[in-house]
């Protein structure tokens, strides 16, 4: 890595960052990708999970904004069909909140504003003859349904940053960026890894894609002037034992305007979310306040005939958005819209990355690299825009896949089976192999977490540590109790502290 020279060095592992070196080394720039801690370890991975227009925002006005995201969710639904499906949505009417008429009308433009292709429309409902009636108060007896998609966030940003690794970018996790110079033409970047190691690189362009850090970035490592704010608004999540026995999500209006989720969740559980709340202090130091566990228990309540407390909260999750500030008093109606900002006035070619949301994330990094690539002598196309799919979902219809890895191993348990399709695609055979039992697959450390696929996330995922395979690379740490995680965390250590295993990932 010393002294070598890139195309393009991007600062932050999140989606915006992993999206643009993806997008970057499909048409032929040598990239590299700094990341401070682990892929997807902040705001990418505390997301809602959907990939949506954005319903909410239609009262905003923001059409242009949901149109894209409607569009592009057609898109990412045949990139990645193993790790993003569709869902169906059940909004409960309540019509002192907003009335029927408005709902139905909104809910045709969300239906048409994106050139919707594979997703049922909308309609609306009656709760007596539909299995999404069941565990609501008795007073909700109409309403409407329907479409988005589901989403693993953190694994979206690790397959964006996988694909791109197979076009020649060069990715490195837990390393920070300590130091950038810009010159005429071009950056001097100094590194420092999580052992200590410091040395420099050097790129012809940059990148800011840093996410809660951008405005730090340039102030303390960059150290240029600008004119750039951003605001912090905080999310959280609650996840709960099951509240409900089917595959419908619901959308819930609160009386303050706002709307929450309630999801179901790795089979046994449902997500509850979120909250918009204005952060002050360091990005990375987040954690859920007790009047937000209150708030979205509050708003379950409010629908839900099983009420739900604190104390039934088995795992919570918060993470801040870092929006542009448009001097918005409330926080939940601040744009969600991105912004680019190409910076060639200093010298060699800078590229701020501001704003944005999960489902827009291809493409931002489309616009954001058809800027940057002629700065930088390239005029090949974009590309990512035809459904070339990200690793692993290159079969189509994952239920193929299923039902292909039960016929060949047919040991493996079909909660098992069905969440490493869903979760790796066509790479499962790359973890399971020719193996003909579970005891084939090494190490058991707890739920159905065996060694091959360990040692698969830590090869080729850059899964470092026991909350990144439990926590982003899957939501495991739901099952494995802390004896169990302990041993995981205890096995990553000693397989990564053996020199063939330290920097395998590619």
């Amino acid at each position: 890595m010393r002294n070598e020279t890139y195309d393009l060095i991007v600062i932050g592992g999140g989606i915006n960052g992993a999206g643009i070196a993806r997008d970057a080394a499909g048409r032929g720039l040598s990239v590299l990708v700094i990341e401070a801690d682990d892929l997807a370890s902040h705001t990418s991975s505390a997301s809602t999970k959907l990939i949506h227009g954005g319903l909410r925002y239609l009262e905003q006005y923001e059409f242009k904004l949901v149109a894209k995201a409607l569009s592009e969710r057609e898109i990412l639904l045949k990139a990645a069909p193993h790790i993003i499906w569709p869902m169906r949505f059940i909004l409960p009417h309540q019509k002192h909140l907003r009335p029927a008429w408005m709902i139905r009308t909104g809910l045709f433009m969300y239906d048409h504003l994106g050139g919707r292709q594979t997703l049922a429309g909308s309609h609306g409902i009656k709760f007596a003859d539909h299995p999404a009636g069941t565990p609501l108060k008795p007073e909700f007896t109409k309403g409407f349904v329907y479409s988005d998609a589901w989403v693993q966030d953190a694994r979206l940003v690790v397959l964006n940053c996988m694909d791109a690794a197979s076009r020649g970018a060069c990715i490195m996790t837990r390393t920070r960026a300590e130091a950038a110079v810009r010159g005429s033409d071009g950056w001097t970047v100094t590194l420092r890894t999580a052992e200590g190691d410091t040395f420099q690189v050097a790129a012809r362009g940059l990148v800011n894609a840093a996410g809660p850090w951008a405005v730090r970035f340039l102030d303390e490592i960059a150290s240029l002037d600008h004119t750039y704010s951003l605001r912090l608004i905080k999310g959280s999540h609650i996840v709960v034992n099951k509240l409900f026995d089917h595959d419908y999500s619901y959308i819930f209006q609160q009386p303050d305007g706002r709307i929450v989720f309630a999801i179901p969740y790795e089979r046994d559980f449902t997500l509850i979310g979120t909250t918009d709340v204005e952060h002050e202090g360091a990005p990375g130091n987040i954690a859920i306040e007790e009047d937000e566990i209150g708030y979205l228990c509050e708003s379950a309540n409010r629908y839900f005939e099983q009420p739900i407390g604190p104390d039934d909260v088995v795992w919570n999750y918060s993470g801040v958005r870092p929006l542009l500030d448009d001097r918005e008093d409330n926080a939940s109606e601040i744009t969600r819209d991105y912004r680019i900002q190409l910076d060639t006035s200093g010298g060699a070619v800078l590229l701020n990355v501001f704003g944005g949301k999960l489902t827009t994330y291809r493409r931002l990094a489309e616009d954001a690299v058809d800027q940057l690539a002629p700065e930088l002598g390239n005029q090949e196309k974009a590309w990512t825009d035809k459904g070339h799919p990200l690793p692993g979902g290159e079969e189509a219809k994952p239920q193929h896949l299923f039902e292909s890895l039960q016929a060949s191993h047919p040991f493996i348990p079909l909660g098992m089976a069905n969440r490493m399709v869903f979760n790796y695609g066509t790479r499962v055979m790359n973890i399971v192999g020719d193996a003909k039992s579970l005891g084939d697959l090494g190490e058991h450390f707890g739920a159905d977490l065996y060694a091959a696929e360990v040692d698969y996330l830590r090869d080729h995922e850059w899964a470092r540590t026991a909350e990144d395979v439990l926590w982003r690379r899957s939501k495991l740490g739901l099952r494995l109790d802390d004896s169990e995680q302990r041993r995981l965390a205890d096995y990553l250590d000693r397989s990564l502290a053996e020199p063939t295993k330290a920097g395998s990932a590619t």
